[in-house]
C-alpha cells in the first residue's frame, strides 16, 4: 500500500464524463445522458492539470472498482499518463462491499486517508454529501455533467495542486 506522498483521490463519474452512466451487460458502460458526451472525455484535461506534479499519485474512489471487480479494471480505462499514477483504491478486496457502499463518499475516502497518512491530498467529486468538516477542504466539487471541465471546478484543481506545490516545497531547504 502506498503511504505518504501527495495524492489525488478521483472519482470517475460526475468528474472525467457526466455522472448518468449505466452498463449493458455485453458492451459495457456508456453515457446515457446528456447525449454527444462519451465517457473519459475530460480525462486529457486532468492529464494537463497534473502534468506540473509529477509526483501527484492517484488513488480510485470511483464505484468503478467494485463494479468492475479490481483497480487495475477500472484504472486500464484511463489515459496511460494517468493510469501510470494510480496506487490503489478506497475500496479493496478484504471490505464488506455493502457496507462500503452504505458509506458516504467523503467517509470513504476520509477513512482512506487516515489508512494511507499522506503528506498532501486532494479529492475531486460530484458528490459532496457526507464529508467529514476535516475533509471538506480537500475537495474540489464538480459538475455532474460537466465534472472538471467546468471552469470554476477546473480552476479550483488549479489552485488547489498549485497549494500542494507550495506545501511541498515549503518544507525543503534550498541549498
Amino acid at each position: 500500500m502506498h503511504t505518504g506522498g501527495r495524492l489525488l483521490y478521483l472519482d470517475f463519474d460526475g468528474v472525467l464524463h457526466p455522472e448518468n452512466v449505466w452498463r449493458r451487460p455485453r458492451s459495457g458502460p456508456y453515457v446515457a445522458t446528456p447525449p454527444g458526451h462519451t465517457l473519459f472525455e475530460h480525462a486529457s484535461l486532468l492529464v494537463a492539470l497534473l502534468a506540473p506534479y509529477p509526483d501527484v499519485r492517484i488513488v480510485l474512489s470511483t464505484s468503478w472498482v467494485r463494479v468492475l471487480g479490481s483497480v487495475r479494471k477500472a484504472a486500464r480505462r484511463l489515459p496511460p499518463a494517468l493510469r501510470a499514477r494510480v496506487v490503489g483504491a478506497t475500496f479493496h478486496g478484504e471490505m464488506d462491499a455493502h457496507l462500503f457502499a452504505a458509506m458516504p463518499r467523503g467517509v470513504q475516502v476520509w477513512a482512506d486517508v487516515q489508512r494511507r497518512r499522506p503528506h498532501e491530498w486532494l479529492s475531486l467529486d460530484d458528490d459532496g454529501e457526507g464529508w467529514p468538516a476535516m475533509a471538506r477542504e480537500h475537495l474540489v466539487l464538480t459538475d455532474p455533467v460537466m465534472g472538471i471541465s467546468e471552469p470554476s471546478a477546473y480552476s479550483a484543481i488549479q489552485a488547489k495542486l498549485a497549494a500542494l506545490g507550495t506545501a511541498a516545497s515549503a518544507g525543503k531547504r534550498l541549498a
